[in-house]
């Protein structure tokens, strides 16, 4: 069968790899669209150091199931629609003893530290399998990197009395931005593009702030009155954007980090102290966020046609990958459909 593989920094080819059986208690997906995320971009431009080479990309995932093995949940049914939970969990390590398996130590992630699903078939435990006959498997594509957002937000203990603030609108902060929606925060959308904050205004965003082309200090105290965002989620992985999360956030107020800096950072520490900040991390997601997603697209109301840049078929990841990396700031999510 026909699979996309990352071989080294700046080489990408379709290879041709078994196709999977099934044993008891998985279950054969046909993949139809699978999306690329930061990460893979990363892995091809050679800067995740967290990825495994060569690697079959791909943890945003829309399938059909094809098969199932003895012991799989009858209502895992061939042709229905899924998704997949892309992380393992060792269910020993401190993070999985404390109930947070999302951010368990010696996680691997689909796509980065084995072999994703950026191919014709996949073979999986039942209990990654995430099905839904209400959900296309296009749509499903955008469940994982949106629950990330979600996730986010949930870390912040985002509430109905909260102004928030996140910086960077990309589909990952586009869902940091629908969650703390909907959860009657006021939102502040923050990023350098008009583009996404013009989505973001449609995803729920009360406020949008080019930082840009605006003084995001200024804005920020006339939106929240001197005080500061409540809460900020940082979903860029940029010193400034870092920096700026410490700095503009309101005493006693919550940063939420979410990307990855490829450099050291320094901060005004007297704002951890003075401020009395929470400085909360936030890594994949929970189970619970990816129904949450499913809940939201099932409502019919999200853009979703808009948080898909573009659809290329196997033969030209490279060129979608190519694009990404011309275009870093104009690009939510690139499709590979099979």
């Amino acid at each position: 069968m026909k699979a996309i593989q990352i071989v080294q920094a700046g080489e990408i080819k379709t290879v041709d790899i078994p196709k999977p059986s099934i044993s008891p208690n998985e279950v054969l997906l046909k993949i139809k669209y699978a999306g690329f995320c930061g990460s893979d971009l990363n892995t091809y431009s050679g800067k995740n150091p967290m990825v495994k080479l060569p690697v079959i990309p791909g943890h945003e995932i829309g399938a059909v199931i094809e098969a199932t093995g003895d012991g799989v949940p009858a209502h895992l049914k061939a042709g229905v629609s899924c998704t997949v939970n892309p992380y393992t969990a060792c269910g020993n390590c401190p993070s999985c003893r404390n109930g947070r398996p999302n951010a368990c130590q010696f996680n691997q992630t689909l796509g980065i530290q084995r072999n994703g699903a950026m191919c014709e078939y996949i073979s999986l435990p039942w209990n990654r399998v995430i099905a839904d006959s209400a959900i296309s498997p296009k749509d499903f594509c955008l469940v994982e990197p949106m629950s990330v957002g979600f996730h986010a937000v949930n870390r912040g203990e985002v509430s109905d009395l909260d102004t928030v603030a996140v910086i960077g609108c990309g589909m990952i902060g586009a869902g940091a931005v629908v969650r703390a929606s909907i959860r009657g925060a006021k939102v502040i959308a923050i990023d350098i593009d008009d583009a996404k904050l013009s989505l973001s205004k449609r995803l729920g965003a009360d406020f949008t702030v080019n930082s840009r082309t605006e003084n995001v200090h200024e804005r920020l105290q006339e939106i929240t009155g001197n005080c500061g965002p409540d809460v900020i989620i940082e979903a860029v992985g940029a010193p400034p954007t870092y920096q700026m999360a410490i700095n503009e956030v309101a005493f006693t107020g919550r940063v939420v980090c979410i990307g990855y800096a490829k450099t050291e950072i320094a901060f005004e520490t007297k704002y951890f102290v003075q401020k009395e900040l929470d400085i909360r991390g936030s890594r994949n997601a929970m189970p619970e966020d990816f129904r949450a997603v499913m809940e939201y697209l099932k409502r019919g109301t999200c853009p979703k046609e808009d948080l898909v840049s573009g659809i290329y078929p196997p033969d030209r990841a490279r060129d979608a990958l190519e694009m990404w990396k011309a275009n870093p700031g104009q690009v939510f999510r690139l499709l590979i459909e099979f």
